[in-house]
């Protein structure tokens, strides 16, 4: 290890290179969090000055989504320079001081890495477009038009339309999954890679605790080009909103998820390997996340965690969940997965799961259920405020896919509105500006975190609580996990740890509800301490109120 690297290594990953293993991170949406400097919109001395407040929840660490140098079409995942930061959140020493102070509070800090596409302003794009001879004509997805002149296949843009866009100076078209301004990176070259490598390596060296990284298994393309099959008008969970999309009438099998990206993934964490204690979130949207999700975290040798958007959706059922945590404990053997119920591209949970109104109740026990699950949980800001989505109108929508999906499809901006950190001050303390880049929910105004600080049995008192609580039992942390038969109403499992077993049980509805327990569970001893009020507990059978938790030993 070099003596940059020494000086720069936090020191609780020296002392506990496994911290992510269980380890709590908080998503931080920085346009969104603080503004410092009365423009409107959440920079990095924002999010330095609120670090105390993310201490005191008692998370390990947080994620930034991105703040490099950006054209902001797709709020910074449409990067320019991957080692600038853009203006709009500060500079450089802006970042380093937080990251310092981060550390003196005990928190690590992840960083995006958008590593499947850059901006079309991105130095190495203007070059390789120029003509199809140049050092970096392979670094981006080119291809001929058919001889009729339309695209090369049948790629779709998440987006909407075309996944390809035609380039007049090559005469050529260039693939992009997103937005026609976010050409994607062709990142079977070597070269190419090797130049992500030093990206990352930098802010390593700068003293970063790990990368998550965006659209993990979007890396690479089939080099064939071939259409992918047709998979027909989704049904079934979500059909609403996917059915309007063309790009899930699509299976995947071509435009990403090859097995070229697992060497990839293995070259970037031998990188990462040089420098203890980093972890890596890899974001996975596939035909078959969970699939994904274990092959890419299994054997040590690639991503840390993973996510996927299984429990990001519409459902939130007991067969559901059940549904989707023995789909991934079944094929997983030593990977691990990150459980987030929230983020910046989806409606927030409490409208999500919790409906239009959902009760403090539930928004506890979604809490107790993320943070009790065998992974490493990632809490969204907000959620721990338990904010409801917001309701924007079309004139005040930011984001490009909701301007395009609408009315069926509303974006991403009712999730991204700015975080309420005092009821009574003008923008709830979040800014000083005229006008800030999203308007402040006025049902947010209510739930403020100095509010909820007055009170006892707040939804953030509660996340404090568990989280303290969590800490005391590292069977939550890193046990094994082994689920219960499936119910209608009630998702229940046991962590186990070193001969200890813990009964975890979650009543997800509105009503009450009585669970059978097999019957060589034993005996059973209430687990205090969690916030929740005890369950009866009776033989075998376990009666559960609305929105019913029950923690108890197995003896």
């Amino acid at each position: 290890m070099t003596e940059a690297r020494t000086f720069k290594q936090f020191s609780g990953n020296l002392t506990d290179p496994d911290w992510w293993r269980g380890g709590v991170v908080y998503q931080i949406y920085p346009r969104s969090y603080q503004d410092s400097n009365g423009d409107g919109i959440g920079d990095l001395n924002g999010i330095s000055q609120r670090l105390p407040y993310i201490a005191a929840l008692g998370v390990d660490a947080i994620w930034l989504s991105p703040f490099f140098k950006s054209p902001m079409k797709d709020f910074g995942y449409d990067v320019s320079d991957y080692c600038a930061v853009d203006p709009m959140f500060g500079t450089l020493e802006d970042f380093t001081g937080m990251l310092e102070h981060a550390h003196r509070l005990g928190l690590r800090v992840i960083i995006d890495q958008v590593l499947s596409h850059t901006a079309d302003s991105h130095s190495w794009f203007t070059e390789s477009r120029a003509d199809q001879t140049n050092p970096k004509a392979d670094w981006y997805v080119w291809a001929d038009a058919k001889g009729d002149g339309t695209p090369p296949n049948n790629w779709l843009s998440i987006f909407g339309g075309s996944g390809w866009q035609w380039d007049t100076a090559r005469e050529q078209y260039y693939l992009h999954n997103f937005l026609t301004s976010q050409p994607d990176l062709n990142v079977h070259n070597p070269q190419l890679q090797q130049a992500l490598l030093e990206t990352m390596r930098f802010w390593l060296e700068l003293g970063v605790d790990g990368f998550r990284f965006d659209t993990v298994n979007f890396y690479m393309h089939d080099p064939l080009l071939r259409d992918n099959p047709p998979k027909g008008r989704p049904q079934g969970i979500d059909a609403a909103v996917n059915s309007v999309n063309p790009y899930a009438w699509q299976w995947h099998r071509y435009d990403k998820t090859q097995p070229e990206n697992i060497p990839f993934l293995k070259r970037i964490r031998a990188m990462l390997d040089e420098y203890p204690g980093i972890t890596t979130v890899g974001e996975v949207s596939a035909d078959d996340s969970l699939d994904v999700m274990a092959e890419y975290t299994n054997g040590g040798d690639k991503l840390h965690t993973a996510y996927s958007f299984d429990l990001l959706s519409e459902a939130c059922s007991a067969p559901h969940l059940h549904r989707i945590l023995a789909n991934f404990e079944q094929r997983v053997s030593d990977g691990w997965a990150c459980w987030a119920i929230s983020n910046h591209d989806v409606v927030r949970v409490a409208t999500r799961w919790g409906g239009n109104q959902a009760t403090p109740q539930a928004l506890k026990l979604y809490a107790a259920l993320q943070l009790s699950l065998r992974g490493s949980p990632c809490i969204y800001q907000g959620d721990e405020l338990g904010l409801p989505e917001a309701e924007l109108l079309f004139e005040e929508l930011q984001d490009p896919y909701g301007i395009t999906m609408w009315p069926a499809f509303k974006g991403r901006d009712g999730c991204r509105t700015p975080m309420p950190w005092s009821a009574a001050a003008p923008h709830a303390g979040f800014s000083s500006a005229d006008k800030t880049w999203l308007s402040l929910a006025a049902p947010h105004l209510s739930l403020a975190a100095d509010v909820q600080q007055q009170q006892s049995d707040s939804v953030l008192a509660h996340y404090q609580n568990f989280l303290k609580w969590r800490k005391t039992l590292p069977v939550l942390i890193n046990g094994e996990i082994a689920l219960l038969s499936v119910d209608d109403q009630v998702l229940a499992f046991v962590r186990n740890q070193d001969g200890k077993q813990l009964l975890c049980a979650f009543n997800l509805s509105a009503s009450a509800a009585g669970y059978t327990l097999p019957a060589d569970i034993g005996a059973l001893s209430t687990c205090e301490g969690h916030g929740f009020s005890a369950a009866g507990i009776k033989d075998q059978q376990l009666d559960l109120a609305a929105w019913g938790v029950c923690f108890a030993w197995v003896n």
